[in-house]
């Protein structure tokens, strides 16, 4: 009989744990074979130049520009950068901000004021200006060293990242640091959404920077031990990093939160688990938490999450919709992490709603795939317009639609751009 009890708790077991392990796999790309996928589009691919391991994108609509943050050379980002866990080079670089015409494809790099560095770029967001109309405030993560760590303190961490704030003119070529934020709930922080240039989410991807409990949030979906802060700033003068600002818990008990993004209005914050593979829509409470509206789930790694308006949409033929990008074998990426050499294929998923649904009801595809031949990771991905006389060529030839897409990945030596259509 206690054979038989054994064997009942093993079958149990093995049904509650097959599900969320496939799907895991899956996610992670263990048996998806990057020798055997291309570009799933036969458009012509655009690398940009100037554009080096720019971790997050984002479209500013009135402007009509891409903004990033890049790093200046190839080598650094795989001896230091925290997200990966290379702590093994000094973090002295110093990446720079750039924006990006969509219809050339010019990337430029705005001239800092103010600021000298260190630089570590990583995820970024944009907020208009509320006194001036021709200008924007960034927010953009630095992973900095902590100046307190000597090797044999067990407690004291090797990095100490901030966020920085920019202000720019728009279509001019400079940006002016205003000030850094530091806070101790601010811990490995990922991504940011901007709600003002005084209000701001940011997602900590992990509980730990190091170590075997690390590994454990890396590997183990119940590690739900990420967090979602926001942000209060007291203050837009030059004060200390760590004075004039406020800071709670909006959201947590999340598996490696990940990016955040703008969704199709002011009261939709989008985030994501990487590792999961899932995209909620968020709704923000009039506390500053954030609560959870819907989830959408992605057969890969995502990362920062983008929403496409279609601005030549009709009540039969809506393209608005949402855009991941991610790994095709996340599994790989810590053997990868540390080789300048590595390849890491991508994936880009398009979710628009099917027409004529209530309840609402999605449809997913995959718009963008690349054994890593073209672009080497893939963190953020975006659709641009075309331009309105390109739309209206399609519509008299009664072509599908099509919008510019653009990857870009935290070590792609390059971002590229494509027309794809929808």
């Amino acid at each position: 009989m206690k054979s038989y009890i054994n064997l009942a708790i093993v079958a149990v077991l093995f049904a509650s744990l097959y599900g969320p392990v496939t799907r895991e796999l899956k996610v992670l790309g263990a048996f998806r074979s990057a020798s055997e996928t291309t570009s799933s589009q036969s458009n012509p691919v655009h690398p940009i130049a100037d554009t080096i391991h720019c971790e997050d994108l984002h479209y500013y609509q009135p402007a009509g520009q891409l903004f990033t943050a890049c790093e200046d050379s190839i080598v650094p980002r795989f001896r230091w950068f925290p997200p990966l866990v290379n702590f093994d080079g000094p973090a002295d670089t110093k990446g720079s901000i750039h924006v990006i015409d969509p219809q050339t494809l010019k990337s430029t790099r705005l001239t800092f004021e103010n600021f000298s560095g260190p630089f570590v770029t990583h995820g970024i967001d944009i907020t208009e200006d509320p006194e001036r109309a021709d200008a924007v405030y960034i927010f953009a993560v630095n992973h900095l060293a902590n100046p307190d760590y000597h090797p044999g303190l067990k407690d004291i961490p090797r990095a100490r990242s901030q966020v920085e704030l920019f202000h720019h003119v728009l279509h001019s070529g400079t940006v002016r640091h205003v000030r850094s934020i530091r806070h101790p709930l601010i811990i490995t922080p990922n991504d940011i959404y901007a709600e003002s240039p005084r209000s701001f989410y940011v997602t900590n991807d992990h509980r730990y920077r190091d170590g075997a409990l690390r590994t454990v949030e890396n590997i183990l979906p119940a590690a739900k031990w990420s967090t979602v802060i926001h942000v209060q700033l007291d203050s837009l003068a030059a004060v200390p990093a760590d004075t004039e600002r406020k800071a709670t818990v909006a959201f947590e008990h999340l598996w490696n939160a990940n990016g955040l993004g703008h969704g199709s209005s002011r009261e939709e914050v989008l985030l994501t688990s990487a590792a999961g593979g899932y995209m909620w829509r968020m709704r923000p409470q009039d506390d500053h938490t954030l609560s959870v509206v819907d989830e959408f789930a992605f057969d890969s790694t995502i990362d920062n999450p983008t929403y496409y308006q279609d601005p030549y949409a009709t009540a039969t033929d809506d393209a608005s919709g949402y855009v991941q990008g991610g790994l095709l074998r996340g599994v790989d990426l810590e053997k990868t992490r540390t080789d300048p050499n590595g390849k890491d294929g991508v994936m880009v998923w398009y979710t628009r709603r099917k027409a004529d649904t209530t309840p609402a009801e999605w449809e997913t595809r995959l718009l963008f795939e690349d054994d890593g031949s073209r672009i080497r990771s893939a963190s953020a991905a975006l659709l641009v317009p075309l331009p309105d006389e390109q739309q209206q060529q399609q519509q008299q030839q009664q072509q599908q639609k099509k919008a510019r897409l653009f990857v870009t990945g935290f070590v792609s030596e390059s971002m590229i751009a494509m027309d794809v259509a929808l």
